[in-house]
């Protein structure tokens, strides 16, 4: 049987989403350097700060040791916003392989004591083929003879 072919290209990025019954808005204020902020306000009846970093590392590992060491650097008052939020998560973004090709992967031992220490979670996003919606008709050219 055929190997197929590697597809490093399907690593997208490692986002931060937090959910807090308190206002996120001081952290993300805090974090504003180094990380965009995709999202603040309210979601599902919760406050929801959702980030991602200016720039983005190569591999998921790298980006998970990021965003914790900006969060061990946080002052005491916006660490305690970031300890008291119901759910942390760095979230892993994949776009699907094509066809024929496959992505192995694995989170190393220290990105995930990383993420522990900061009480994260490590989640995983697998993005599928998209499909072009309402995508413009182009006009047509009459045969001409």
């Amino acid at each position: 049987m055929k190997m197929r072919k590697l597809d490093e290209s399907v690593f997208l990025n490692v986002d931060l989403e937090i959910f807090s019954q308190t206002d996120l808005k001081p952290l993300a204020d805090a974090l504003k350097k180094s990380l965009t902020v995709h999202f603040l306000g309210i979601e599902f009846g919760k406050q929801k700060a959702y980030f991602a970093l200016a720039t983005q590392p190569k591999t998921p590992d790298e980006a998970i040791i990021r965003y914790c060491k900006l969060v061990q650097t946080l002052p005491s008052s916006k660490r305690k916003i970031w300890d008291d939020a119901e759910s942390r998560s760095f979230d892993i973004g994949f776009e699907s392989p094509k066809r024929g090709r496959y992505f192995w992967g694995a989170v190393t031992s220290e990105a995930i004591r990383a993420a522990s220490a900061v009480g994260a979670q490590i989640a995983i996003t697998v993005y599928g083929p998209m499909k072009i919606v309402n995508a413009p008709n182009k006009p047509r050219r009459k045969a001409t003879s």
